[in-house]
């Protein structure tokens, strides 16, 4: 599962960097919003999981972990085309925004529902001692 965030979270990587990139260029920022959160619940907030769960592997092999994966990259994509349209003047794109937020927002919780009660103290292998330097007379 960490291995599969982190590479979704370089799809969204991609996507929001071009973006970014776009609007540099053609001085258009009324897309900055859709930028925003694609860059931060794409890619910011999916790598983050992943590592996680790779910190953490019993946190990935939960229902609640396959749950939070498959709304996550369902409503998010449905909240961005929804928001890019209600922020270029298509006001009837707007239930469909609020519908992909709150998508996205589900995925959320389940997602924090997951890491409470399956993200513990991490176990450390044994630590390596360094001995400690001597001057030799």
């Amino acid at each position: 599962m960490s291995a599969r965030l982190i590479k979704v979270a370089a799809f969204y990587l991609v996507l929001g960097v071009t973006m970014g990139i776009v609007m540099g260029i053609t001085h258009q920022f009324v897309l900055a919003p859709v930028h925003a959160h694609i860059n931060l619940l794409g890619f910011a907030t999916l790598a983050i999981v992943g590592v996680i769960y790779h910190a953490y592997p019993a946190a990935a092999q939960t229902r609640l972990a396959t749950a939070h994966f498959w709304i996550h990259n369902t409503t998010l994509p449905i909240f961005m085309v929804g928001l890019g349209f209600a922020l270029t003047g298509h006001d009837g794109f707007l239930p469909v925004t609020v519908v992909g937020a709150m998508g996205a927002a589900f995925g959320i919780v389940v997602l924090a529902i997951n890491l409470w009660r399956n993200v513990g103290p991490l176990r450390r292998g044994p630590s390596l001692s360094v001995p400690s330097a001597r001057a030799v007379v």
